[in-house]
């Protein structure tokens, strides 16, 4: 039986959008998305790499990575809120408002990042000797901003496209901001990758190069705040407006109503979110501990063959929701990473350059990133036209904090763990079985998403204008 019926289909276009406002909002949802994603694969490749000597010197390594990676999990913890706060403003104010405000936090708080004094000092500081326990407050801080504005950035993105979309290719185009993500990935581990390289003699956190990157993120914001200027509103949302469709409690009547779908969008995103922080940030700080011991700019460098690989990976996966269905497409890469799992972090414990650039591009580009490629326009069709802004952003930011934000700690505390029980950080090698643990953690993980497709009711074909979830839709029909 058919999931809607045919005469709630929308039109092939939605009324008053032209192709060229089609390509602006897909510019302004890609760049908006280029740099949450530059920010996040900086903020990882800084956690792993520069911020424990900066901002938390005096503790062993391992102390300070997990002191590291405890800030990168607060930026993601406080992002259930920014989703709430911003959801809210999305459903209640306009998809464009909230784009442009969440661009201006993140992007703000990014380069601010940059100008931040260190715990003893370093080059560039403005406070002289160093700020003692004031650098990393301050850095907290501005993660916490950080995190308030990407709590619904990337939904805001991804509900302004599939409501602009063509209803026959709305999984192709919405999938399209989600190549922001490659784009400030590559730009972020590049970034690294040309520090790691300019001085060889120095340490990168013994210079004031390490603040570049954060500085450059002015250059993306300018741009991406000028593009979402000249947006038109999201056709759906326009509709809403005049009806007055936009509850009063919006927060109450979505848990109230909408309870299950979070859930099920929270499951959803498991694996994904999961996969992409143990790519991203966890992978990279196992193969430089001194248990694999690769020196050198590797991590980075897997992040830009990876982001290549997804690239393409992230549009094709688009395409296939449109022609063999959303849930079909995602249950397909949720157990290609199950799958790859196990071999993948094997195969990281080598510590071979070749293999780990190899083993990445294919873990976080093909299983995680085919995921985040079938996800934008699911994720959208499950929730119904009044809250689906509060219902992606909640959904999403729940599981960020749960999967994404979690997972570099649980995997720092799994490296602890093993180096403890293989004899301790004087013993060479101590912890490189840590891989094992790591990667059952992901599995786990990636299990609860393919549970989760099983429940999740196909949604191609939806009326974006239909005030029910797909879960009651499914029911009523």
């Amino acid at each position: 039986m058919s999931l809607t019926p045919p005469t709630t289909h929308p039109p092939v276009q939605p009324t008053g959008i032209s192709t060229r406002d089609l390509a602006r909002a897909a510019w302004a949802s890609s760049l908006g998305s280029a740099l949450e994603y530059y920010d996040f694969a900086l903020y990882s490749l800084a956690s792993a790499l520069v911020f424990s000597p900066l901002f938390f010197p005096g503790s062993n390594p391992a102390t300070g990575l997990i002191l590291s990676f405890g800030t990168y999990f607060l930026g993601f913890a406080v992002r259930p809120l920014g989703g709430v706060v911003f959801g809210r403003l999305g459903d209640r104010l306009g998809r464009k408002f909230v784009l442009l405000t969440t661009v201006l936090l993140m992007g703000g708080a990014s380069t601010l990042i940059g100008v931040l004094p260190t715990y003893n000092g370093s080059p560039g500081d403005w406070y002289g000797a160093g700020a003692g326990i004031l650098a990393p407050i301050l850095l907290i801080v501005l993660r916490l901003m950080q995190g308030l504005g990407a709590g619904a950035e990337m939904a805001g993105a991804s509900i302004l496209m599939t409501e602009y979309a063509p209803a026959r290719r709305r999984g192709f185009v919405a999938s399209l901001p989600f190549l922001g993500v490659q784009m400030g990935t590559v730009v972020a581990a590049l970034a690294y990758f040309v520090l790691l390289n300019t001085n060889q003699a120095l340490k990168i956190t013994e210079t004031w190069l390490w603040r570049v990157p954060f500085l450059a993120s002015v250059l993306i914001l300018g741009v991406a705040i000028y593009i979402r200027l000249k947006l038109k509103e999201s056709p759906t949302f326009a509709k809403l407006e005049p009806h007055e469709q936009v509850t009063e409690r919006p927060l109450r009547t979505l848990l109230k109503r909408s309870g299950k779908t979070v859930l099920l969008g929270i499951g959803l995103r498991m694996a994904e979110n999961g996969g992409s922080s143990i790519y991203q940030a966890l992978a990279i700080a196992y193969v430089s501990s001194a248990a694999i011991g690769m020196k050198g700019p590797i991590g980075a460098l897997s992040l830009v063959f990876a982001a290549a690989v997804g690239a393409a990976v992230v549009p094709l996966a688009g395409w296939l929701t449109d022609k063999y269905g959303r849930v079909r497409t995602y249950r397909a890469f949720a157990i290609f990473q199950l799958i790859a799992a196990f071999p993948i972090w094997y195969a990281l414990s080598f510590g071979d350059t070749v293999l780990t650039i190899v083993v990445v591009s294919i873990g976080l580009g093909v299983g995680t990133w085919g995921m985040f490629g079938s996800q934008s326009a699911l994720m959208c069709e499950l929730f119904g036209s009044r809250q689906r802004y509060l219902g992606v952003s909640v959904a999403r930011e729940a599981s960020a904090v749960v999967a994404g934000g979690i997972a570099p700690l649980v995997g720092a505390w799994l490296m602890s763990l093993a180096v403890t029980a293989e004899g301790g950080s004087t013993v060479p090698g101590a912890g490189a079985g840590a891989w094992l643990p790591i990667a059952g953690y992901l599995a786990l993980l990636t299990a609860i998403t393919i549970a989760a497709t099983f429940a999740v009711p196909e949604t191609k074909g939806r009326s974006l204008e239909d005030p029910r979830d797909a879960i009651h839709e499914k029911l009523a029909s």
